[in-house]
């Protein structure tokens, strides 16, 4: 396959655009704004639609109105602007309605600064809009993941009818590395049953709708959506074990974190340290089974992140507590080194 140099917005937009999506809806925001200008430039030659929206609240609720035709819709933003369209992800949910929507994070809270950051996890994998609902979470590591899982997002959220997230970074938004474009053809979901597409007076009408005023039928509408969440859990999780057979010390990161805590096992292993590298690479649904399987030698664990330690809770769920998990990380735009995250393996290595 031919290899392409491209920066991670835009190889993410190219993705996309293979990927099948036909209507995008946006607003410029710093460090995601190539992503919407290489969509503005590509998109009608592709056959589709860009819209550059009056704002992100505008943009999220095109996308759920293109989206309930069955056609597959995109947004994409960054922090702030995610929590704009919090909202509108809640109708999509709720109105299970497939569609993609990509962060590329910054700094925060409030308007913070363009540098790179995690701390939208809880956001993301917790509370992306109000009410009892989830959607699919996929945290890449590199450009071409960035390629892989936006594929991948439109397929899972076509197959379950429900909304999925890239969870980015100003980091992997502004590289450049060679990736590949794969031979795709978007997997067709029958959306006959559902989609509000015109009926021609040949069928039942078809309402797209998350208002419910009888308690027990949205009651019995997020029963069973949870029904499809539970098998999700189960078949959809994600992650790469990395030198985790003999660890002592399992180190967790995820997304760009994670290239610079593959580096610090390296060093922690040409150093004697029994290190090791668990990725989760989906974060809703959390690989609960894969890190036990990670975490099964292991004495300690630590998690690195450009956050607070928003990922540790779900370690420790997931391990059941089993474990002391410790944790290091920058924040506020700042990346962490390879150097630092050496230095609190060396620490814990020390104490065992």
């Amino acid at each position: 396959m031919e290899r392409n140099l491209m920066k991670g917005n835009e190889a993410l937009a190219e993705a996309a655009i293979r990927a099948g999506c036909k209507c995008f809806f946006g607003y410029p925001i710093t460090p995601q704004t190539e992503l919407a200008a290489y969509m503005a430039k590509r998109m009608h030659k592709a056959g589709g639609v860009f819209l550059q929206a009056e704002s992100e609240i505008a943009a999220i609720n095109m996308v759920l109105g293109a989206a309930s035709t069955g056609v597959r819709a995109m947004t994409s933003s960054s922090s702030p602007g995610i929590s704009l369209k919090s909202e509108g992800v809640s109708y999509i949910a709720g109105s299970d309605l497939p569609a993609v929507i990509i962060n590329v994070e910054r700094g925060g809270p409030g308007l913070g600064g363009i540098q790179p950051s995690q701390a939208d996890y809880w956001q993301a994998t917790k509370a992306l809009g109000h009410g009892d609902f989830q959607l699919l979470v996929y945290a890449p590591a590199s450009v071409q993941e960035m390629v892989d899982y936006v594929v991948k997002a439109f397929d899972r959220a076509d197959k379950y009818r429900m909304p999925a997230m890239i969870l980015a970074d100003g980091l992997l938004g502004q590289m450049m590395e060679p990736v590949t474009f794969p031979e795709i053809n978007p997997e067709a979901y029958d959306k006959s049953g559902w989609a509000a597409n015109g009926h021609k007076m040949k069928r039942e009408h078809h309402i797209i709708n998350s208002l419910y005023l009888k308690p027990d039928e949205l009651e019995n509408s997020i029963l069973e959506r949870y029904k499809k969440y539970d098998i999700i859990k189960e078949t959809e999780t994600e992650a790469e074990l990395y030198l985790t057979e003999d660890c002592d010390i399992l180190v967790c990161a995820f997304g760009a974190t994670a290239r610079v805590v593959k580096s610090a096992v390296n060093d922690a292993r040409a150093q004697g340290i029994k290190a090791g590298l668990f990725r989760p690479k989906t974060l809703w649904p959390f690989p609960v089974k894969e890190i036990n399987e990670a975490a099964k030698n292991a004495k300690k664990l630590l998690s690195v992140e450009m956050s607070m330690g928003q990922m540790i809770d779900d370690i420790k769920l997931a391990i059941n507590c089993s474990k002391p998990v410790e944790f290091f990380g920058r924040t506020g735009g700042v990346i962490p080194s390879p150097a630092e995250v050496l230095g609190e393996i060396k620490r814990m290595g020390g104490a065992l």
